[in-house]
């Protein structure tokens, strides 16, 4: 618990920082499936019985087999303003990988693709969505001056979701719809069948395994376990599922009601009065954010884009949304561009550091 609720006493001036749930923290560093075969390991840097420091070494086994590498990653780093510290925390967790063979760290990052990852280095003023990280400017300075070296950027930004949509786009989306009679499945009954819960999940893994960056599929435990975490905070009024004709997974988009202010006033607890937060936040759609969308693969290059973003418009309309933020999205990646169609802003920029050891 000391690991966990550290990063609350150092955030606790800061308006920008999103405390995680201790409970959730609680669960991916002791519980997960994910454990079963990534190696971790915790240190954190004391003064006295005060703590300055913490990072987490981890290794994916999947990860350096698809690959073809020999690297660990660190997370949970956090650290006061002493570069010090800093060095401990990483020199540490440097002497770990290479004592398990590693030569090379990446990071910050999770032990796969579902978690929080990048460092923040734009957008220091903006309250991140739940699902990311949160750090201050000085992080950078440290690992630089460590050696580490940019090995990619995630973008973020910030839409008007409910504008309306460009001519091209609307027109191409009319003659998909029609062209191949697709239509909108209903997310409320897609939750109760937990066969079609797999597939969505392992549709999901194949949409991703040749477009997003580092991507590691996902083992079984670990889909149904995203499954009953994610599935909760998912309803029509602002997700959905494109079906064809057959009624077969054609596309898919993701949408939570942010409560990240929420988070900030449960700070890490959930009982007494942190639910209450949340339930509130769950029930306003003003603003939003955009978590994941993609295409079955047959269905990918094919334009079916278009019809998602004119479904997700229409939605976004009724439910009075004004502000969306966006996933971080791999800055190499051509469906950023998507984002120049709509009146948008960069919002958060996020760097993965990569050093050789």
């Amino acid at each position: 618990m000391k690991f966990i609720k550290f990063p609350d006493r150092l955030y606790k001036d800061c308006p920008q920082y999103v405390p995680a749930l201790h409970s959730d923290q609680v669960n991916s560093l002791t519980k997960v499936s994910t454990l079963s075969y990534c190696k971790r390991k915790m240190w954190m840097v004391m003064d006295g019985k005060k703590v300055v420091g913490r990072i987490c070494g981890m290794i994916n086994p999947r990860y350096n087999e698809l690959y073809n590498k020999k690297r660990a990653r660190f997370g949970w780093f956090d650290t006061i303003e002493d570069f010090e510290v800093a060095k401990l925390l990483l020199s540490t967790a440097e002497a770990w990988a290479k004592e398990n063979g590693m030569d090379e760290i990446h990071g910050p990052l999770y032990y796969n693709t579902l978690g929080k990852q990048g460092m923040l280095v734009e957008g220091f003023e903006n309250i991140p969505p739940f699902n990311c990280l949160y750090n201050f400017p000085y992080y950078n300075d440290f690992v630089t001056r460590l050696g580490y070296a940019k090995e990619c950027d995630w973008l973020q930004y910030k839409v008007r979701p409910n504008q309306p949509l460009p001519e091209k786009v609307a027109r191409m989306a009319g003659l998909l719809k029609q062209r191949y009679n697709l239509h909108e499945g209903s997310l409320s009954e897609l939750k109760k069948d937990k066969e079609t819960v797999r597939y969505f999940f392992n549709v999901y893994n194949e949409s991703f395994a040749k477009t997003v960056y580092n991507f590691i599929p996902f083992t079984q435990d670990e889909i149904d376990e995203e499954a009953s975490s994610v599935l909760k905070f998912v309803t029509d009024k602002s997700s959905t599922v494109l079906l064809d004709e057959n009624n077969e997974l054609v596309a898919f988009g993701i949408t939570f009601p942010t409560i990240s202010k929420a988070l900030q006033k449960c700070r890490g607890r959930l009982f007494p009065f942190g639910w209450i937060h949340l339930l509130k936040a769950m029930r306003n759609y003003d603003t939003v954010d955009l978590m994941v969308n993609g295409a079955v693969p047959k269905w990918q290059n094919t334009g079916i884009s278009a019809v998602y973003h004119s479904v997700m418009s229409r939605k976004y309309h009724e439910a009075c949304t004004t502000t969306g933020i966006t996933n971080p999205q791999i800055e190499s990646n051509g469906a950023v561009n998507v984002w120049d169609k709509y009146e948008n802003e960069l919002f958060m920029r996020r760097r993965c550091y990569i050093k050789s050891i």
